[in-house]
This record gives structure tokens, C-alpha cells and sequence, in this order.
């Protein structure tokens, strides 16, 4: 009996002593993992939207897909959104001033390398800078990659959604 509960008692110990040390570690990064990545998302929100130096976020009930919206203090918007793509979820960054997209920037996806990634790893987005409500559908989707050409104009148009609702809400 006593050789089976002395290796239990030193697992068990081992076992307390790793968990206490990853419980410290992690309470120590975890304040410098969410700094860093509130000043990514920063740099993301000035690089759409770069004519702005400082944003407020808006408390407001936003279209599917929408997950953040931004005033910038030029009187623009910045949207964070999540769409369905090919491979999965996409998440996207746009601005829009004045009713016309200023950038869109992709946080992540996990589109197939080589084909869906040319619409959201490539400068695909640039083809829609400056693309109103009435006009951004038009742009050409990537040949091979229509699910995440489609997934791309998706998400922009509950951006544009979430405008018009904002703006709107503003007069």
C-alpha cells in the first residue's frame, strides 16, 4: 500500500507546484498581452483611418458582423468585423469618412493559402478605397475564391450598415 501512495503524493505535488507557477506567469503577461494588444488594435484604427487622432468607442447595438464601431475625431467610423469565409472566420478593419471606405486592413483569417488568401493577405482591399454604399459591390471578385470574395463584400456591407445606422442615430 505504502509504494502506491508515495508516487501519488509526489505526482499530486509536482502537479500543485507546475500549477501554482502557471497561475503566476500567467498573472503576470496577462497585463502586458492586453496592453499590447490594445495598442495593435490602436495602430489598426489609425492605419484605416489615418486623418483621426483619437477614437471613442460606440455603445450601441451594431448589424450582425459588426462587432466594434469607433467615432473618430474627424467625424469618420471604424468598424471591427467578423465574417464567414472559405476557411473559417475572417476579421476585418475598415474606415469610412464621408460615406466612402478609406481602408480595410484583415486581422486574421484562415483562408487557403494561395487562393482565399489573395483577397485577405493581398491588396484586394485596395480596390474598395474609396467605394461608397452604392458602388463597393462592384468591385471584381478574385477568380477561384469567390466564397471569400463574397465573404469580403459581406462584411462590408454591414459596415456600411452600421454607418447608416450610426449616422442616423447622430442627427
Amino acid at each position: 500500500m505504502k509504494d502506491i501512495i508515495k508516487p501519488i503524493a509526489v505526482l499530486g505535488a509536482i502537479c500543485l507546484v507546475v500549477t501554482a507557477l502557471l497561475a503566476y506567469i500567467n498573472s503576470v503577461t496577462s497585463p502586458i498581452i492586453l496592453a499590447a494588444e490594445q495598442k495593435a488594435a490602436e495602430e489598426a484604427r489609425l492605419e484605416v483611418m489615418p486623418e483621426a487622432n483619437s477614437f471613442e468607442k460606440i455603445d450601441s447595438e451594431l448589424p450582425e458582423g459588426v462587432t466594434e464601431a469607433y467615432l473618430a475625431d474627424n467625424g469618420g467610423y471604424v468598424f471591427m468585423l467578423t465574417t464567414k469565409g472559405y476557411g473559417g472566420d475572417i476579421k476585418l478593419i475598415c474606415g469610412i469618412l464621408d460615406g466612402k471606405l478609406t481602408k480595410i486592413k484583415t486581422l486574421s483569417h484562415n483562408e487557403t493559402s494561395g487562393i482565399g488568401s489573395k483577397v485577405v493577405a493581398g491588396n484586394y482591399g485596395d480596390n474598395y478605397i474609396g467605394k461608397s454604399e452604392d458602388d463597393y459591390s462592384q468591385v471584381d471578385s478574385v477568380t477561384g475564391a469567390t466564397i471569400s470574395s463574397k465573404a469580403y463584400k459581406k462584411a462590408l456591407g454591414n459596415a456600411f450598415a452600421a454607418y447608416d445606422q450610426l449616422t442616423k442615430e447622430a442627427k
